[in-house]
């Protein structure tokens, strides 16, 4: 059987599989590169800017009187608009592609920005949140698009070139919050307007990229990529334990990105300096696992880095609640890196589950993770105001466990295909 050098197969299907037509990709690896260089560093750019939202929490809770209830409020207002949004929006341009959607949604941001510094209410400052999670949720899907037609047939490492992109932007954000808002207050914040305003143009060349690939489609000559033969029931079964494993993920990092300060604060008697300077390790690991997860699923595929980064980090949640100061940054960066690695590996792998529809996919687990994070953050602060912060570590400590349900998932070798082979021939699943 001849493959392409992207990784696509040329002639028919080996037995038992199910193929996909999708043009051919005849392009420089160069090109690709500076493709997925530029979708990573405007991800890098808007998850900076909105990673401000929770480096400013000690700042908006002192200068608006804020309780911890409030503060889960702003957060679940940004992160449940992007994760009612995202879906949606992926949903619609599988069907009609949007290719200037992306600096549209970056100037929702940067709108966003412009109210967090001069919000003098409660209520305005939620909706800043909202406008930062409009971005959020016009940038995600299509951009993760954009990172797999540039992958070059290596869709784990694209996808983690892309989210280290955010994930690194959000390690920056609190330190550059440190250094910049909170010796200014929050008109500090307009200092950020700086990034968007040199991203907006970045992704308006990206957007011509993406037009041209859409416009150059039919031209090319169609190839096949192998698809799994998994039937309905067992695509859907395996999205919904995907979903769980988000869950336990994003409930736990919610515990960590929006509270993390707060616990070394009122635990260790730490400076906001000191805490926020904590944070954009945590940060960093997040953006050091990231990066790992994606290639190495490539490799040895998705379920087996899926089971070790959640799962695997059950006994470090566990014992960071009781250990010192030291060792709560060190346990704090072995979760992240550990942790983080297991998005790419779940969104390719449900990218690979219904490959028809990648927009959706994308906007799904997106705004899923987005929603969790805000839930979590209502919930969590919730229980902070009426048991105290100690103890809402003491209990997310265990949401890992649930990387047992891992072993639910059927083996998705690399590329999409089910490993066990079969004889179902039943259409694989379009949603």
């Amino acid at each position: 059987m001849a493959t392409h050098e992207a990784g696509v197969k040329v002639t028919g299907a080996e037995p038992g599989q199910q193929t996909m037509a999708i043009p051919e990709v005849p392009r420089a690896p160069g090109e690709l590169l500076r493709v997925l260089a530029a979708v990573s560093a405007c991800h890098l750019i808007n998850d900076m800017v909105q990673s401000l939202l929770p480096s400013m929490f000690p700042i908006l809770k002192t200068g608006f009187h804020l309780d911890f209830s409030q503060i889960g409020l702003i957060a679940l207002t940004f992160q449940t608009t992007a994760s009612l949004l995202q879906p949606l929006i992926g949903h619609f341009t599988d069907r009609r592609p949007l290719p200037f959607s992306l600096p549209v949604g970056m100037a929702s941001t940067l709108l966003g920005l412009g109210m967090l510094a001069y919000a003098p209410s409660f209520g305005l400052l939620l909706v800043a949140a909202a406008l930062f999670g409009v971005g959020s949720a016009v940038f995600h899907p299509e951009s993760s698009r954009v990172s797999r037609m540039a992958s070059g047939g290596r869709d784990g490492f694209a996808q983690s070139f892309f989210q280290v992109g955010g994930n690194t932007g959000s390690a920056f954000g609190p330190l550059l919050a440190a250094l910049i808002v909170l010796p200014r207050g929050q008109l500090g914040v307009l200092w950020f307007t700086l990034a968007p305003a040199v991203g907006i143009p970045l992704l308006v060349w990206v957007s011509f990229w993406y037009r041209r690939e859409l416009e150059q489609t039919a031209k090319r000559a169609v190839v096949e990529r192998a698809q799994h033969n998994l039937p309905k029931a067992k695509v859907v079964g395996a999205l919904t334990v995907l979903m769980l494993l988000v869950f336990s993920k994003y409930f736990y990092i919610a515990s960590l990105t929006n509270y993390y300060t707060f616990y070394l604060i009122r635990r260790f008697h730490v400076s906001v300096e000191s805490a926020q300077l904590h944070l954009f390790l945590l940060f960093g690991a997040i953006a050091a696992g990231t990066l790992i997860g994606g290639p190495v699923g490539d490799r040895i595929g998705r379920k087996y880095v899926i089971w070790v980064s959640i799962l695997g980090v059950l006994p470090f949640t566990l014992a960071m609640p009781y250990v010192n100061l030291l060792w709560t940054g060190i346990l704090s960066v072995v979760i992240g890196v550990i942790l983080a690695s297991a998005f790419a590996a779940i969104l390719v792998y449900a990218q690979e589950l219904v490959p028809t529809r990648i927009g959706m996919i994308s906007g799904l687990f997106f705004g899923f993770a987005f929603g969790m994070g805000g839930i979590g953050a209502a919930v969590l602060g919730k229980m902070a105001d009426a048991t105290g912060i100690l103890f809402v570590y003491k209990v997310c400590a265990w949401l890992p466990a649930l990387g047992l349900l891992t072993g639910l998932l059927p083996n998705l070798e690399p590329g999409g295909r089910a490993s066990d082979g079969g004889g179902n021939e039943e259409e694989p699943e379009r949603v």
